[in-house]
């Protein structure tokens, strides 16, 4: 997604969270300016902290209620990494998983396509539709092997 296409994506969100009846609000604003700044992936307590910084007025209810309705607008994705803590994925440009090093932390996205066999195979033998937000395969990564 260009720069131009994201501007236009946060241009609109006050529109469509008025459609929603939520009004359009300076804790709401503030949520908006750290996501429109955010690239990639964020625990829900950077956000809140980000959103606090930034307004102090800000409640972490309405930015959690905020981020939840966001997330139904497909602005945002939440995931849950391998310890379990939420993250938020701003802008999502195509659903994917995750890989992630017990060994040294890294985390690296899992496009679609290279789990698309497991997919397909989990769908056809038990009518499971995966979820790839919330797929983390845990393990070692090349370096960490070899250290």
């Amino acid at each position: 997604m260009g720069a131009t296409d994201q501007r236009e994506v946060w241009a609109a969100i006050p529109g469509r969270l008025r459609a929603r009846g939520l009004r359009w609000t300076p804790q709401r604003r503030a949520l908006i300016g750290v996501l429109a700044e955010s690239r990639g992936h964020l625990t829900s307590a950077e956000v809140v902290a980000r959103c606090i910084a930034a307004d102090p007025a800000t409640t972490p209810s309405t930015v959690y209620r905020t981020l939840d309705v966001l997330e139904e607008l497909g602005v945002i994705e939440h995931a849950h990494g391998s310890d379990g803590r939420e993250e938020i994925h701003v802008l999502p440009d195509a659903e994917h998983g995750h890989l992630r090093c017990r060994s040294c932390g890294r985390t690296w996205e899992l496009p679609a396509s290279e789990l698309d066999t497991l997919t397909k195979q989990l769908r056809r033998e038990r009518g499971f539709e995966v979820d790839l937000s919330h797929v983390t395969i845990v393990g070692r990564c090349g370096e960490c092997t070899l250290a």
